[in-house]
């Protein structure tokens, strides 16, 4: 007896179709993807593209104004950019939000100004005796908060390396407190005058109509350096590939026979050294002081290190130097007082349409 062949139309199956409510959530995910794409370039080029257009038909009938305002900003970013890579380089490796990072900024700017004047340095002091002495000043800054920085870990961070998240936080609250308090009692209450010894308004050079100031010099002449050695450091050497794969994943490294403590120590060196540095571009750029101008300082750059995509080092500097932008244009064209809500509300449209930041995270749950 013969097994019937099947029938036609039970044999052919029709393909499974979309549901239809599947299809608005497709279009959905497609228009996000579009305006997280596009939509935050636009926003990010809003500003500039407005005032620009507003100079060119406006009485002025040139750019230079907002060159100026592209130049300063720029400036401004290199020192926030410098900073934003410890809050990066620490959050990438331990997860732990630096809370004193920005008071190590502030130790740093205070070592400089002290150091300046240990050393001697003048209004009259000959242009190859302060580039010497300058270049001694910035050795020694970030060799200090370095060290700090790497006692800051040793002393807080490292016990509680098993312990809540909250412990750490608030023992990075706590060393932040500290830190205000000794600079307070190295300096007093009040903003302290450093000298200015670039002459940092002075112009260096004209393009088109934009002045270039020595403080501009300085400020992007010392970033775009560290930030390229920096970067060949971590991407290139042994070290640096220790620190990526600690970052990555502590275990693992372990096995492979990374010695996770040194490593992370070392990442804390290289952030300390990064505040420091910052700290001596911000003395003598905006020429004053004071013991408390590390919070404010580590919310913008903290702000930087979120923008670009935390645990990203290209995306700190990036995010630096956009808040730089951002903040001049603002303070130039709208009003200072307006100054942190244009910043933030830019931070929040980007962690909306974009909540990896411009560049994307490269932590342990981002990969």
């Amino acid at each position: 007896m013969g097994i019937p062949a099947p029938r036609p139309d039970l044999a052919t199956t029709e393909a499974p179709t979309t549901p239809a409510a599947a299809r608005p959530k497709r279009t959905n995910d497609a228009i996000r993807e579009l305006l997280s794409k596009w939509g935050l370039l636009i926003g990010l080029a809003a500003l500039p593209v407005y005032f620009g257009i507003h100079d060119l038909t406006g009485s002025q009938g040139d750019l230079s104004r907002l060159g100026e305002n592209m130049v300063r900003g720029l400036s401004n970013g290199s020192i926030w950019a410098l900073i934003a890579i410890g809050y990066t380089l620490v959050y990438g490796i331990i997860e732990l939000i630096n809370f004193a990072h920005g008071d190590v900024f502030m130790i740093g700017a205070f070592t400089a100004f002290s150091f300046t004047g240990t050393i001697g340095l003048t209004l009259v002091t000959g242009p190859l005796g302060l580039v010497f002495g300058l270049f001694l000043t910035l050795i020694i800054t970030m060799m200090v908060t370095g060290s700090l920085n790497v006692m800051i870990e040793r002393v807080a961070y490292r016990p509680l390396r098993g312990a809540p998240k909250l412990a750490p936080l608030i023992t990075a609250v706590g060393f932040s407190f500290i830190l205000q308090n000794v600079g307070l009692l190295w300096r007093g209450g009040s903003q302290k005058s450093v000298p200015d010894l670039i002459k940092h308004n002075d112009e260096v050079v004209n393009l088109l109509g934009v002045p270039i100031n020595n403080g501009d010099v300085l400020a992007i002449g010392v970033t775009i350096p560290l930030v390229i050695v920096l970067t060949a450091f971590i991407t290139r050497s042994k070290v640096g590939k220790a620190m990526r794969a600690t970052a990555q994943d502590p275990d693992a490294a372990r096995l492979q026979g990374i010695n996770v403590d040194t490593t992370i120590s070392l990442t804390f060196l290289i952030g300390g050294m990064m505040a420091g540095a910052a700290g001596l571009i911000y003395a003598l750029y905006q020429t004053s002081v004071s013991f408390n101008m590390g919070f404010q300082a580590g919310l913008i750059a903290f702000t930087a290190a979120v923008m670009g995509g935390i645990g990203n080092l290209k995306g700190a500097v990036l995010g630096g130097l956009v808040i730089g932008v951002i903040q001049e244009l603002a303070d130039n064209r709208i009003g200072g007082q307006w100054v942190s809500a244009v910043v933030f509300g830019y931070l929040i449209m980007i962690m909306i349409f974009r909540p990896q930041g411009l560049i994307g995270e490269q932590t342990r749950e981002a990969g």
